[in-house]
């Protein structure tokens, strides 16, 4: 994958799950994993566990598996939990190969360090020996490069994408055609940075929503692709911490004040969710963060200015591609007991076929964004999805392994692709929030930061 990737030892994976607060196994979970239902032990009809985020586009799934359940005699049972508490237990489960799911949902960042580490299985020795036309049929070439790239360690494919996103600017246009101001296609952000001021004093909202609340997959997912477009970066290519950069602290002094001078109130406690709420409710007058925002904000059912919203690419400022990029996906853990009967499944939840099933019956609108290349150029689709073009291009345009402009030892456009990144970004975040607040200067959050920083990088051996 990258640079400073490394095996994660049980005794970290202890630490990490300890930060994470996580406890013992319940005296279910462990009567779930003794007790597991297999044609192949005891002639029952095989359970699969699917571990999942609380997201939309998985309760479709749900409900699309019923079919699926029919056909192949098979029974799916989702454990669906938060984010954060999704994480915590699927870590768990598969960095002591307890076998409890038989498929987990994760992401960009957890793929390359979870196959470094024998988690979760390679997909492409089960892709090759499909029968028939099946690989065909499948047409892994149809997927986002940069997702496809994204999933893969050692040039192995190890997840599915269900669904994927960069980031992008949405906006108001009623709101900016009361400030009489126009929105480029492609702004920079001393652009938004002007359009925001204007249209907060010309409709007393916010000018503009960013995620501020702590977590480095929080404000540090916004901040990080601002670091970038400023040239800035977190390691120069000796590990390094470059947080005190005069790129870097210009990017984070940049984020900071766009906040205190044209942001929400409370913005400490805005996190996807909320900024979401703000933005659909027409209690602001733009939003940058995740592309699948767009489909919620053009849905009449869940927004109030569904058909006012206007589409930008991520704002740049020296580097040009900007948007960062995200696939939540599907990956078959290495204890599970079932992975042939798993394999048929995360194929058939990321199919051309399944998309289209989707889009018939739930509406085009609705149907999982950002991993199929066909799904952007179905007219059905770009009828229903006006911000079409603009996701394909966003996430088209990603580029994990050259997040910034100057080399960095890394990979990852939104956090950093190394183990230590969860540690590493909560404890930074929280300085940049303690900025945010005023509880802290910018200058003395960014000290406070680059010592972590450097830190960390010395601790894990990357700093020799």
């Amino acid at each position: 994958m990258g640079k400073g990737l490394k095996k994660i030892s049980l005794a970290s994976v202890s630490l990490i799950l300890v930060l994470a607060g996580c406890g013992a196994p319940s005296s279910t979970d462990t009567k779930s994993r003794e007790q597991p239902s297999t044609k192949e032990n005891d002639g029952k009809k095989v359970e699969l566990t699917v571990a999942t985020v609380n997201n939309p586009d998985m309760i479709i799934m749900q409900k699309m598996t019923k079919d699926y359940e029919k056909e192949h005699g098979v029974t799916i049972k989702f454990v669906t939990l938060p984010e954060n508490d999704l994480r915590k237990k699927v870590t768990e489960d598969v960095s002591l190969g307890a076998g409890k799911f038989d498929i987990v949902s994760i992401g960009t960042y957890d793929t390359p360090i979870w196959a470094n580490n024998g988690w979760i299985e390679p997909l492409n020795p089960r892709f090759d020996a499909l029968p028939g036309d099946g690989k065909t049929k499948y047409d892994l070439e149809d997927i986002f490069p940069s997702i496809r790239n994204a999933l893969s360690f050692n040039e192995q494919l190890y997840a599915l994408p269900f669904y994927g996103e960069s980031s992008m600017l949405f906006y108001n246009k009623d709101m900016l055609a009361k400030a009489g101001v126009l929105m480029p296609e492609s702004p920079t952000w001393k652009e938004v940075e002007d359009i925001a001021k204007k249209v907060k004093t010309a409709n007393n909202v916010p000018g503009i929503v960013l995620r501020g609340m702590p977590g480095y997959s929080e404000v540090l997912a916004p901040l990080n692709t601002t670091i970038n477009s400023f040239g800035g970066s977190w390691y120069d290519m000796d590990w390094n911490a470059k947080l005190d950069s005069p790129e870097t602290a210009e990017a984070i002094q940049f984020f900071v004040n766009l906040l205190k001078e044209s942001g929400q109130v409370g913005a400490t406690s805005t996190g996807f969710t909320e900024a979401l709420t703000l933005m659909s409710t027409g209690k602001a007058a733009m939003w940058y963060d995740a592309t699948v925002a767009a489909g919620f904000l053009n849905n009449p059912n869940s927004s109030q200015v569904a058909g006012k919203i206007g589409y930008a690419l991520a704002p740049k400022h020296r580097k040009e591609s900007n948007g960062w990029l995200e696939a939540w996906s599907l990956a078959i853990e290495s204890g599970s007991k079932h992975k042939d009967e798993a394999f048929k499944f995360i194929t058939w939840a990321t199919s051309k076929e399944y998309i289209t099933k989707v889009g018939e019956s739930e509406g085009w609108g609705g149907v999982p964004p950002g991993t199929r290349m066909s799904t952007y150029e179905n007219p059905k689709y770009k009828e229903a999805a006006p911000f079409a073009e603009f996701v394909f291009k966003s996430i088209d345009n990603a580029n994990l392994a050259k997040p910034t402009i100057h080399p960095v030892p890394y990979m990852g456009l939104q956090a950093l692709i190394i183990p230590e990144w969860q540690q590493l970004g909560n404890e930074v975040s929280q300085e940049i929030a303690a900025a945010i607040s005023g509880k802290k200067s910018v200058e003395d959050a960014i000290k406070t930061s680059q010592q972590i920083a450097q830190k960390i990088a010395e601790a894990a051996g990357y700093k020799k």
